[in-house]
């Protein structure tokens, strides 16, 4: 097996509906007494803002956004950006005083971009539809957020935004490493963002996969997803640090446009791609962080992929009920929490909160929702599944 160049996780920022920084997420994600089922309130927001007349729980994120410098880049996406942002501006700084900012590349997942501000100036009545004076198009441009991030630290590398729906975020993180085996840069910022809007939750509820209750993974009494937003992002290297990107998996199962292939061939392929490129095996995989949106199909053919590739043993969870499902964000959001998973001392792992009724139809996954390890995590999967069968498995592991 032919060994590929280590990629580092180095540096982070998030912000969620578990919390506007890395100290708060990690306290709500492992708080000091263990979370309950209920707990999932505590998180999600229950709003109609984006679905008139219609009651939803919402990974919303509260509190105060910072504001663009540039008018036509305030957008809500773009302050999810910025605030996650924060922490990382001296180690780009760092960075580029060593490599130059043309060795610094950008990449950014999202699918959403400026979308909410394109929605809030278009007007229709009587008299047609139009747009408010002074809205510009190119905020809700998917370039737009990359745009942006490149302009806030004055970098000049390779920049693109990467969207394939529920994989984006994820698929930064693999185009970020691509990066830097092949030499093109010194250092990556990869980003996953997504706000709220009406287009998503319309779309999906359009779709018939929207709960109104807070979501229930795995469940038999499982019901849908609920929609959230929030942006992570990570500063990428060959430079030693504390979490190893260690393999990627990616496969398409060309199967439908919206639903997964229900005997989870393609994803099974992309846990098993992400395990070889990490030199391992699946008893090596500590825990297993699920797509687990809690759709019906979603998680039934999820549970067939995982027991494929696993048993039915593994530990394994779904972290959506406490941040909803984050689109296009969902794939950094996650890696964010095996991160935080593999720099802890103890052996907790992330809460899976469901009601516990075991759907006798889902292939067994017995390690759903164990609250601790045998020992503190030291290899992990993130899954992440998209529309078209898109699917995306990560191995990360302490260094």
């Amino acid at each position: 097996m032919s060994s590929v160049t280590p990629v580092f996780l180095n540096h982070a920022g998030a912000i969620c509906s578990l919390g506007a920084d890395l100290a708060s997420v990690e306290d709500n994600l492992f708080p000091s007494e263990q979370l309950t089922p209920g707990s999932e309130g505590n998180f999600l927001t229950l709003s109609d803002a984006w679905s008139p007349g219609r009651t939803l729980p919402l990974g919303l994120v509260t509190g105060h956004l910072p504001s663009t410098v540039i008018a036509a880049e305030n957008t809500r996406n773009n302050r999810l950006l910025a605030a996650s942002l924060s922490p990382l501006y001296g180690v780009v700084e760092g960075l580029k005083s060593r490599h130059g900012r043309h060795r610094i590349g950008i990449v950014v997942g999202t699918s959403t971009s400026g979308i909410a501000e394109g929605e809030a100036a278009l007007t229709c009545d009587s008299a047609g539809a139009r747009l408010v004076p002074g809205y510009r198009y190119t905020s809700q441009e998917l370039s737009a957020p990359t745009r942006f991030l490149a302009r806030c630290l004055d970098v000049s590398g390779p920049c693109w935004t990467q969207s394939s729906a529920c994989t984006s975020g994820a698929k930064a993180l693999a185009s970020a490493a691509r990066l830097l085996r092949l030499g093109v840069c010194d250092a990556v910022v990869a980003a996953g963002v997504d706000s709220l809007c009406h287009m998503t939750v319309a779309g999906f509820s359009s779709l018939l996969v929207t709960a109104e209750s807070h979501c229930n993974p795995f469940s038999r009494n499982r019901c849908g997803i609920n929609i959230g937003e929030a942006s992570a992002v990570f500063v990428l290297s060959r430079e030693p640090g504390p979490v190893r990107l260690a393999g990627v998996g990616e496969s398409s199962d060309a199967y439908h446009i919206s639903s997964p292939d229900p005997e989870g061939k393609g994803a099974a392929a992309a846990m098993l791609q992400a395990l070889s490129m990490a030199q391992t095996d699946p008893a090596q995989i500590d825990y297993v962080n699920l797509h687990g949106t809690a759709t019906p199909q979603n998680d039934a053919m999820e549970a067939l992929a995982v027991n494929r590739v696993f048993g039915p043993d593994v530990p394994c969870g779904s972290t959506k009920p406490l941040t909803g499902h984050t689109l296009a964000a969902a794939g950094a959001i996650e890696a964010l929490v095996c991160w935080l998973l593999l720099q802890r001392d103890d052996n907790r792992l992330p809460p899976h909160l469901w009601d516990g009724e075991v759907d006798p139809d889902l292939a067994a996954l017995n390690g759903l929702a164990r609250s601790n390890g045998v020992a503190p995590a030291r290899m992990v999967m993130s899954n992440s599944f998209a529309f078209g069968g898109n699917n995306l498995s990560l191995v990360l592991s302490r260094e």
